[in-house]
């Protein structure tokens, strides 16, 4: 995926642009699939979590299904208009605060000690890796430009870190034993962890 070519029988084909993959996770059924390992899920820049639909939408997925009538999906965006906006959100500002917060978020899933966290240790295992950060820097750049603004705010990590974290810590025995979560795990290190 980060490459963006494929090979096939020895020749290397570019990917075309913008290319990105978006991949479904069951987590009742497992049958049949096989989790991914932690390399290749550390490779997704986001994880992010569908609810049910509520009332309205699961009425409306119930009658199309009866009445057999396709949902018609139109395009928003064409694939060149879609690469601008990319390109422009890169222009966005991440300035060193921001960095550095991003920095010291990674640093306490490894070492949550060194952050006042030492009730976290035995519950992880293998913390964020660097290209966990590199995909938060850049999930917020694109969440501030989504909002309108040229600069990162340091309320962006924190809405966007547990997207983009949780699937990337692997917990312990003991963890799993005690029901918690990356989620719990997250939050308790944004909790703590002080903005520059």
């Amino acid at each position: 995926m980060q490459e963006r070519q494929v090979t096939i029988g020895g020749e290397t084909h570019p990917l075309p642009q913008p290319f990105f993959v978006l991949a479904t996770q069951n987590p009742i059924e497992h049958e049949g699939t096989y989790p991914l390992p932690e390399a290749q899920l550390d490779r997704f820049m986001l994880k992010i979590q569908v609810e049910y639909p509520d009332h309205a939408s699961e009425h409306s997925i119930i009658e199309r299904s009866l009445q057999g009538h396709a949902l018609e999906v139109q395009p928003t965006v064409a694939a060149k208009e879609l690469q601008q906006l990319v390109d422009e959100s890169t222009r966005i500002e991440v300035t060193e605060r921001i960095r550095e917060y991003i920095v010291r978020i990674l640093e306490a899933t490894r070492t949550p000690a060194s952050y006042s966290l030492k009730e976290l240790e035995p519950l992880i295992e293998l913390g964020a890796s660097p290209r966990a950060g590199v995909m938060l820097a850049k999930a917020v750049r694109s969440f501030a430009y989504i909002n309108g603004r040229n600069y990162v705010l340091p309320e962006d990590v924190k809405e966007l870190a547990p997207d983009v974290l949780c699937h990337r810590l692997v917990l312990t025995y003991e963890a799993e034993a005690q029901g918690v979560s990356p989620e719990a795990i997250v939050e308790r290190l944004l909790a703590s962890v002080g903005i520059p």
